[in-house]
């Protein structure tokens, strides 16, 4: 044994080093593919799909020039007996699928979900179309045996792919049961490629015909000449309403116009239509003609239009483009899901994901909780939920209205653009013809969201700086150029910042140049009160309640005036109000704009008078108690604050918006807001629509809308010689901030009665406020505007 052990270590040491020399190739070659793979999954998805789409399209060039031309050799033969024998007398058809699946690829790289669907539902339908043929060729056997068919009838008839497919029911059914089964299967790859559901399939088919037909409808609507007003259609939805079924909101939220299959089918469908007013003004038709008005209404200039030179045509809604396209799924999706399944297993809980809504800006997640487990549970991992999906913007729904799960809303890092165009090509706003109907964007589930200003009646935008507010006001003007002509809608813009209206300056739906002054502005919003008051003395000397009861009985000539007056009744055009920012106007006249502000919500929305407000500071001191409750709808940008957010929507929610468009609307008598993306309008869009509404008709403005400085007052004679002495009270009150009447007696030295006389006098002009007891009085006048003040004060 001793003589044969240094044997035994050679062979062990050249064992050893065998196995060292295979393990550092073996690492040196798994290090290297190692680093090509990684190297490749950096790579991006789309340049991925790319080289698939290419490799599928050059194996449909090679299957075609194998199966489409004589076989000249060896491979060619068995490749083209093998597709033959496959797929029968449609091979020739299979490099083309091969082609459209490789355009699909490098066309749509970003709808990789949708490309399987397709895939499964081409697959149905190559089957049930080969089973057919198969089965009207006899339904042929392969087999080896001569006297039997063979693979040769196969190969003629639909191959083995028909073989399959029709050989089991024709064994067993006849030819005339066994081709509608096969057809059925055919049909159902039609409605997976088009992603229908068969309950959809009229709605599909009622779409394809308002495509086809609808376009030259509305053509031969708009023929020059023609100044009829527009056809609405009657909600029949809400007449035929049972009882303890929900009412139709003044909003609405329908289902995606262009029939993708993520509808939620289980969300109650509100029908696009008329209200109850509506249905109350067109009930009001059938009844008997009112009495002539026995009171003759105040002689006043109406806010109508001059003689038109020319018909008006509505801009081309292909003037707005179009967004991207809707994706169901992304991969991010699925990496989400596994991160909120993983959140819950580690904390033990008894709940699931059992699906998501993927919307433009956010995904729903909907958890669904097992037995005897608190929401509680749930809502209470907010932070590590945020931990794990690696997003601090996290909000949770308890639960989810209408369905028993909880919704944790996260945001997409792909997100979608949601395109004005798109909004206002969908069915749902070419449904519904009123001219205050404006384009909001989609919800959290796709849907479309648009809204009635008529019905609203007055809405409050608000939200930090960047979080989408100017685009918004963009996208309601321009929704209103887009669908309503001068004589149907006027408005007034305020614009203290002077450069984000300044785009619309000059449109014929101006009543008066774009107002920049907040001076101004409190004045304009003075003469929309009298404007008012001046409709509510038409209304109530002619018996209606309605301004658009009024302008119907104008048109149709049954308004006539009292014997003796030479008054001729015209139609009142809607009057939209838009003021984009609020805290200017509360700075410089705080009482009259809340005044003005307060009277117009109140009492307008019978007048057909409306109104837009805007502010980027949503403090108490900008929009007051009084204007909250005016206003009951809302629409809030990402707030920087909790507490703004309480200010906008009296709720949580806004300061977890991501920005950029994600918003929280809150129509008039709804409890919960709707989480939505706003669409977005771009700046060429917007002078592209401009200018056409310019080129139909010439901006024809109203002198009486802005008093004129110097008009609204003149310089009093009650000064007399204390001029001196007002000039110093109010460079003292202006420069110090402070109002008080034992102030002046101090500084000024003089008595009780000359310092409150001097305090009334700077209370008439506007420099303080009214006397508030043992307070001191509010300095309504800034120390920049001091010089301003003096000079008026001395009459220059």
């Amino acid at each position: 044994m001793t003589h044969q052990d240094p044997i035994s270590w050679v062979f062990t040491m050249i064992g050893k080093l065998v196995v060292g020399v295979w393990l550092l190739l073996a690492h040196g070659i798994g290090g290297a593919a190692r680093a090509l793979g990684q190297n490749a999954r950096e790579l991006d998805p789309a340049l991925r799909r790319d080289g698939l789409g290419l490799g599928v399209l050059a194996g449909a060039i090679v299957l075609a020039t194998m199966t489409w031309r004589t076989t000249t050799g060896d491979v060619a033969s068995v490749v083209d007996a093998v597709v033959r024998g496959v797929f029968g007398s449609s091979a020739w058809a299979i490099p083309l699928m091969l082609a459209l699946l490789a355009w699909r690829f490098l066309r749509h790289p970003d709808q990789n979900a949708d490309t399987g669907r397709l895939t499964i539902g081409w697959l149905a339908l190559l089957a049930g179309v080969l089973g057919i043929v198969h089965v009207a060729h006899g339904t042929p056997y392969p087999s080896g045996d001569p006297k039997l068919d063979g693979m040769d009838k196969v190969s003629a008839a639909g191959g083995m792919v028909g073989f399959i497919v029709s050989a089991p029911p024709s064994s067993i059914l006849p030819a005339f049961i066994t081709i509608p089964l096969l057809m059925m299967l055919a049909g159902f790859g039609v409605l997976v490629i088009t992603a229908t559901p068969v309950h959809r399939v009229p709605e599909r088919l009622a779409d394809i015909r308002h495509m086809l037909f609808n376009r030259e409808s509305r053509e031969q609507r708009r023929q020059p000449g023609e100044r009829k007003p527009r056809q609405r259609r009657p909600a029949k939805a809400a007449k035929d309403e049972e009882p303890g079924e929900e009412r139709v909101k003044p909003y609405d939220t329908p289902l995606l116009a262009d029939g993708e299959a993520r509808r939620n089918d289980h969300s109650p469908e509100i029908v696009p239509g008329l209200a109850d007013e509506e249905e109350k003004k067109e009930a009001g038709e059938r009844k008997p003609e009112p009495p002539a008005p026995t009171p003759a209404p105040r002689k006043v200039e109406q806010l109508v239009l001059s003689p038109q030179a020319g018909p008006y045509s509505l801009p081309d809604l292909q003037m707005l483009r179009s967004g991207s396209a809707p994706k169901p799924q992304t991969k991010a999706n699925t990496v989400v899901v596994n991160a909120l399944t993983s959140v819950l297993e580690q904390f033990t809980i008894d709940a699931q994901v059992i699906g998501f809504t993927r919307g433009p800006t956010v995904t729903r997640y909907e958890i669904e909780l097992g037995p005897a487990v608190k929401v509680e549970k749930v809502t209470a991992l907010t932070k590590n939920i945020a931990y794990a999906v690696k997003s601090a913007d996290v909000r949770i729904l308890s639960p989810i209205p209408g369905k028993s799960a909880i919704g944790v809303e996260i945001p997409n890092t792909d997100k979608d653009l949601v395109s004005l165009g798109d909004v206002l090509r969908s069915q749902v706003a070419q449904a519904d013809h009123h001219p205050m109907i404006v384009g909001l964007g989609k919800d959290v589930e796709g849907r479309t969201i648009i809204a009635n200003l008529a019905k609203m009646p007055h809405i409050l935008i608000a939200g930090a700086t960047g979080a989408g507010k100017s685009t918004c006001i963009n996208g309601l003007i321009s929704s209103v150029l887009m669908r309503s002509t001068p004589d149907e809608v006027r408005m007034v813009l305020v614009d203290p910042k002077r450069v984000e209206l300044s785009a619309y300056e000059g449109i014929p739906h101006l009543i008066t140049p774009i107002i920049t002054n907040p001076k101004k502005a409190a004045e304009a919003l003075e003469w929309v009160v009298g404007e008012m008051d001046r409709r509510y003395d038409d209304l109530a000397a002619s018996g209606f309640r309605h301004v658009d009861d009024f302008n119907k009985a104008v048109r149709a000539g049954k308004l006539q005036p009292p014997p003796g007056s030479e008054r001729v009744y015209q139609p009142y055009p809607y009057l939209l109000v838009i003021v984009d920012e609020l805290a200017d106007l509360m700075m410089v006249a705080p009482r009259d704009v809340e005044d003005s502000i307060v009277r117009i919500t109140q009492l307008a929305r019978a007048a057909g008078i409306h109104l837009v407000i805007a502010t980027q500071r949503p403090s108490v001191d900008v929009v007051t108690g009084l204007i909250k409750a005016n206003v009951p709808s809302r629409l809030a940008f990402a707030t920087s604050s909790l507490a703004d957010s309480r200010v906008i929507l009296d709720q949580p929610g806004a300061e977890k918006l991501v920005g950029q468009g994600d918003a929280l609307f809150l129509p008039m008598g709804a409890s919960k807001p709707i989480r939505l993306q706003n669409a977005f309008v771009s700046e060429a869009e917007i002078a592209e629509v401009v200018g056409h509404c310019k080129a139909q008709m010439q901006v024809e403005y109203r002198e009486d809308v802005t008093v004129q400085p110097g008009a609204k007052k003149e310089i009093d004679d009650d000064i007399g010689d204390d001029l001196d002495l007002l000039i110093q009270a109010a460079e003292l009150v202006v420069t110090t901030q402070f109002g008080s009447t034992s102030m002046l007696q101090r500084k000024l030295r003089v008595g009780f009665a000359k310092a409150g006389r001097l305090m009334d006098l700077l209370e008439s002009r506007e420099v303080v406020g009214p006397s508030e007891g043992s307070k001191a009085r509010e300095v309504l006048v800034k120390p920049d505007e001091l010089d301003g003040l003096l000079t008026d004060l001395r009459g220059g």
